[in-house]
């Protein structure tokens, strides 16, 4: 029995390495040293008698067995998944985990609230958040819900729409008054803009451009807090913003430039609507944006 559940454990952390394709990324995930992993998966493979990984000083890709393995450790780990969305402890008093995915800035502003309002009025109900912008796979990852900002929700999931909002171009008044507003997308060129890593393209109503600056930041937080000491141009989501607009501490610019409404949904696979728990919760989330 021993033997089956290290068997067991070792398909469990293949199949993390099989996934991501790299063994750093899977110790990563799961908390364990790289070094570790690499032994227990080299067991693994001694034990079943068959090579399931390929490893290069540059990669790791899977054998044909590999493959077949990944495979059925994938319906394993949804099978698993489903089964824990399914266990409610007492069907009369809600308890027990829920898994949620979200962005750093919508968690911000929005869902630790939503999440700490609906403890107090289940207290046996405790939340484990992952902030980040990965789109993950809940069929396989530990997650029962995911919020994203998406126009097209993955097929085989159950999305509901639960925030609208837009982008906006805006700066502090002591920055216009310094360098000025700009009056088209092509006057930022002049400007300093603050982007966010990797998205140095804004999106206009006239077309995108490429906006360069004295700094790129990949958190909007900070993001904020530079515009608002007057140092340059930022595109935001409005939520982020909304106070500051009011208060007068940022204004718009280019608002006729506005591109269109996004949606961010709420988004969990079918099985999870067999949790009373889960329910429970998606119904208040979605409560809480009408």
């Amino acid at each position: 029995m021993r033997q089956d559940h290290k068997r067991l454990e070792g398909l469990m952390l293949f199949s993390e390495v099989a996934t991501h394709l790299s063994f750093t990324l899977a110790a990563e995930r799961l908390g364990i040293s790289r070094g570790y992993l690499s032994e227990r998966v080299k067991r693994l493979e001694r034990e079943l008698g068959v090579p399931l990984l390929v490893r290069t000083t540059r990669n790791v890709r899977l054998t044909e067995e590999g493959e077949r393995t990944r495979r059925r450790m994938d319906d394993i780990r949804r099978t698993l998944l489903d089964l824990e969305r399914h266990l409610d402890p007492e069907p009369e008093r809600l308890a027990g985990p829920i898994r949620l995915t979200a962005p750093k800035l919508f968690t911000e502003r929005y869902l630790l609230d939503i999440c700490h309002a609906f403890e107090s009025r289940h207290p046996a109900v405790r939340f484990v958040i992952d902030c980040s912008y990965t789109s993950h796979d809940l069929t396989l990852a530990n997650f029962d819900l995911a919020f994203r900002a998406t126009r097209t929700p993955p097929e085989n999931m159950v999305a509901r729409p639960l925030l609208h909002y837009r982008h906006c171009y805006c700066a502090s008044p002591d920055y216009l008054e310094a360098h000025g507003r700009p009056e088209t997308p092509a006057d930022l060129a002049r400007h300093r803009c603050l982007p966010w890593l990797g998205l140095d393209r804004w999106d206009f109503a006239s077309g995108d451009i490429e906006v360069q600056g004295p700094l790129t930041l990949n958190d909007h937080e900070l993001l904020k807090r530079e515009c608002l000491k007057g140092r340059g141009i930022v595109c935001v989501a409005e939520y982020l913003v909304d106070r500051e607009l009011r208060d007068g501490l940022l204004e718009r610019v280019l608002v006729e430039e506005t591109v269109g409404e996004q949606t961010i949904h709420v988004i969990h696979p079918p099985a999870v609507q067999q949790s009373e728990r889960l329910r429970a919760f998606l119904q208040f989330a979605w409560s809480s944006f009408i």
